[in-house]
């Protein structure tokens, strides 16, 4: 047999082997041209997200160029034309593969690099970062096996059905789990209350945020115990955050002096008094302008209100404290009398 005979005869092998070899150089060219380009462009960009995902995608494609190209040399070699449905099955279920291995890697980068930016932040957003990438993960593999199960033609709805039924089975036995579960990442996700605020729930309950969990919040109470309130019925509770929009708030104390009072000396004594316990006293705003406000015409003294800023919720104590005291003694020196009730009782027949 002649060179030529011999090249005619394996030329669609030798073809098969030429499409392969081309395969290998294009995605090699891919490679080395495209990507790096890429890369290069994503340096330029305000984030390193980008970057990631190219040097995370790179050898998917470059395994997937080469894959088309096996796929093309294999279906030109004329021996295996009779076994062509059987190969088309196959490659689809390497192609189906290769889809679930670009997925996930890319998923897996893109989730990493957001938990990476939640390392500061509280343990349950990262947690629920993690959960919703495994669960992202284990939908892609489920759906991958029963599109190559049913493209080899075993019948998937009974299993699909199966799979329903479990679920829901799951789901019920832990619902009060995944609602407890769920309701953490609200809260963390929504980040309406974060470590460290000082809140105070519809019941009552006043404390520091110690922990988001992904089945409580634990509250620290200023007697320095530990409250655990189950998620679920945290999400549900109107909650008042003393350190949102900002730490500093203002204080209201109520008070009244009698009607015989002079109401510019009071006005005038009162915020003195209030500036100096605000200069004085560790927690107070020195800066802020203390002012008061007459409201109400009491049943034996002519009421107001006196309004004082602070650095945060716990610091109103001690001023609050502190101004009592002062406003008391200064009262007493400038003979301005605080009034309080009295009952007349009147007697027949005396």
């Amino acid at each position: 047999m002649t060179l030529a005979d011999a090249l005619s005869q394996y030329s669609d092998i030798l073809s098969a082997i030429l499409i392969f070899i081309s395969s290998i150089i294009i995605a090699k060219l891919f490679y080395l041209v495209i990507i790096e380009y890429l890369l290069r462009i994503a340096k330029k960009t305000g984030t390193t997200l980008d970057g990631e995902l190219l040097k995370t995608i790179e050898k998917p494609i470059y395994l997937g160029i080469i894959l088309i190209g096996l796929y093309l040399a294999v279906i030109s070699i004329n021996i295996l034309k009779d076994y062509s449905e059987q190969i088309n099955n196959l490659f689809l279920a390497i192609g189906i593969l290769w889809g679930v291995f670009m997925a996930v890697r890319s998923i897996d980068t893109i989730f990493k690099w957001h938990i990476e930016k939640a390392k500061k932040r509280i343990k349950i957003e990262r947690t629920a970062l993690l959960t919703v990438k495994n669960i992202i993960d284990v939908v892609i593999y489920i759906v991958a096996f029963l599109l190559i199960l049913a493209e080899f033609g075993i019948e998937i709805t009974p299993l699909i059905a199966s799979l329903g039924i479990g679920g829901l089975a799951v789901a019920l036995a832990l619902q009060n789990t995944l609602s407890n579960y769920f309701a953490g990442i609200y809260i963390a996700t929504d980040r309406s209350i974060k470590l460290g605020n000082y809140i105070e729930l519809e019941n009552g309950l006043k404390g520091y945020v110690e922990s988001i969990g992904w089945r409580s919040t634990k509250i620290r109470t200023l007697p320095n115990n530990i409250v655990i309130v189950p998620n679920a019925k945290l999400a549900e509770m109107i909650v008042i955050n003393y350190y949102d929009p900002e730490r500093e708030m203002s204080v209201i104390i109520h008070c009244g002096v009698s009607y015989e009072s002079d109401l510019e000396k009071v006005e005038r004594v009162t915020i003195e008094t209030a500036k100096k316990v605000l200069q004085n006293t560790k927690g107070g705003i020195g800066k802020f302008e203390p002012f008061i406000r007459y409201n109400k015409f009491g049943d034996s003294n002519i009421e107001f209100s006196i309004i004082l800023r602070v650095k945060e919720f716990t610091d109103k104590y001690l001023v609050t404290h502190e101004f009592v005291k002062e406003l008391m003694k200064r009262y007493r020196k400038e003979d301005i009398e605080i009034s309080y009730p009295v009952r007349k009782v009147y007697m027949r027949g005396t």
